[in-house]
């Protein structure tokens, strides 16, 4: 069916709920960028961020009837919100499935907002699919969160904003990507109005699934999504969603979870306001797009489009803030078991600030250092790297290595005689009661667990490396085992970290 975007945003009824949100202009940002950034700010919703707007227009025209006996809708955060304050504004119920993974705060926050939740379910996918079961039982009306016209029209109505609040020439406009609703929406009406201003998808490396797609020709259906930007964690896009992209998004950038949490950073820095990892999506692909396209002194929007953060993130995202923003740079460096080693790698580094020293002796004959230098650049990394072989050293650049930086740097702590046949994995899965549990019961009682770390970092998802000691014929077995239990792995048997400073 045809549908006038153009007369759908020119008319959608989002702002009984919704505020014109600032175009602000980032100062410290644009200064390192060499361009102007500007910010839309729809973290400044009543409900930090934009998915009230197409919520909203999607239940405001419906008819009388449906409106009446209620709505449903599957979320783990920002839409259902979206959903329950909209509905609570026209007077009706929603209910609101939600994963049983889904944090506490969000949880609250939809409650407080007059939605009525049901937890089910580990992912979002499971959450979906009981919430059309009880669409059809309870004859309720499913506001889907991305692939719905109304939806798209009331998402678009920022991009009229922008042309309306910024009328002087725009080079590009970045936009996170989930099930791509949001840039739909604003692409269809930018493009209307203004076809030379470049539309910019934002995804991260590990949800690509609109980048896929587009290359494919066709949808694509991931069969995993990172968690960490999980607000766009979407497996497969929308049907129309797919079909505005394909007219009118013109690039897409991928970027990886230190140069969000680099991006979480800046947007702090310029407005004190603290975004959530797909809220800072936009921003982190504008950096990107800089560098790789060497522009200057152009004009770029980036939505900032969420803030709905959990405080117990902080800390990873203080972690690998500096990593992204290639400020920090790790190494593994060998040095002689003699003396005066530590002294002349020390005079190698420096007056470099040192963010991290990691050491414990384990041969007679070398030494081996997990250390973090601040760096003003990622060129600087690879010059510290030259530093330090010329000074007679061995020495791996970790600065891109996940095992490294999730694990590695809080527990060096030296090999093991102990150790063999020994399988080092990381493991990413839901952050439930029993997920633990699923995993050591789920595994042969002849298996040994030889190495574990586990950190929390306050989000819906939990990431462990296990070192597990299996025998070379019974790797089928292990096989197997990987198969079902269905977490998200990566075999780091070979990882050169590793083998440095814990393996055999």
């Amino acid at each position: 069916m045809y549908c006038d975007y153009l007369v759908q945003i020119l008319t959608a009824r989002v702002y009984d709920v919704a505020q014109e949100t600032p175009l602000e202009v980032a100062p410290n940002l644009s200064t390192r960028l060499g361009n102007k950034l500007l910010l839309k700010r729809e973290d400044m919703q009543s409900v930090f961020s934009f998915k009230l707007r197409g919520a909203y227009n999607k239940m405001a025209n419906l008819p009388t009837d449906l409106l009446a006996q209620g709505v449903i809708a599957a979320s783990a955060g920002n839409h259902a919100q979206g959903v329950a304050l909209g509905a609570k504004q026209l007077g009706t119920k929603a209910i609101i499935v939600m994963p049983v993974t889904t944090p506490q705060v969000k949880v609250d926050a939809v409650r407080s907002r007059g939605g009525e939740v049901v937890l089910h379910g580990d992912t979002y996918d499971d959450a979906y699919a009981y919430a059309r079961q009880l669409e059809s039982e309870k004859g309720l009306t499913f506001i889907h969160p991305f692939d719905d016209p109304y939806v798209i029209a009331g998402q678009g109505t920022i991009g009229m904003e922008i042309l309306r609040q910024h009328q002087q020439p725009i080079h590009a406009i970045f936009v996170a990507i989930g099930g791509g609703g949001l840039i739909s929406g604003i692409a269809a009406y930018v493009k209307r109005l203004k076809p030379e201003i470049k539309i910019i998808g934002v995804e991260p490396v590990d949800s690509d699934a609109m980048s896929q797609s587009l290359k494919a020709g066709h949808r694509v259906r991931l069969p995993q999504v990172g968690l960490f930007a999980d607000g766009v964690a979407v497996r497969q896009v929308g049907e129309e969603t797919f079909r505005l992209c394909q007219e009118y998004v013109d690039d897409i950038v991928l970027v990886n979870t230190d140069d969000i949490c680099a991006a979480i950073k800046d947007v702090f820095e310029d407005t004190r306001s603290i975004m959530e990892p797909a809220g800072a999506l936009a921003i982190a692909g504008a950096k990107a797009y800089v560098e790789r396209e060497q522009i200057e002194g152009e004009t770029l929007v980036a939505i900032a489009c969420g803030a709905n953060m959990n405080f117990d993130r902080l800390r990873f995202v203080a972690e690998r803030a500096e990593l992204g923003e290639r400020r920090e740079a790790i190494f593994a460096v060998t040095i002689p078991e003699e003396r005066g080693s530590l002294r002349k790698f020390c005079e190698c580094i420096g007056t470099r600030n040192l963010t991290e020293f990691n050491y414990r002796i384990a041969d007679e004959k070398e030494a081996h250092i997990f250390v973090g230098v601040q760096i003003q650049n990622r060129a600087d990394a690879t010059r510290m790297v030259q530093t330090f072989e010329d000074c007679g050293f061995k020495t791996l650049d970790l600065t891109d290595d996940e095992l490294a930086k999730l694990h590695l740097r809080h527990m060096v702590g030296g090999k093991s005689t102990r150790s063999s046949n020994e399988l080092l994995y990381r493991f990413e899965f839901p952050e439930r009661p029993g997920a633990l549990m699923k995993f050591v019961t789920s595994m042969s009682p002849d298996w040994n667990i030889s190495l574990f770390h586990y950190r929390n970092n306050g989000s819906d998802y939990g990431r462990i490396v296990v070192g597990m000691q299996v025998p070379p014929d019974e790797m089928n077995e292990w096989q197997a085992f990987l198969d079902t239990l269905g977490y998200r792995a990566w075999d780091e048997s070979q990882n050169p970290a590793y083998k440095l400073f814990l393996g055999q």
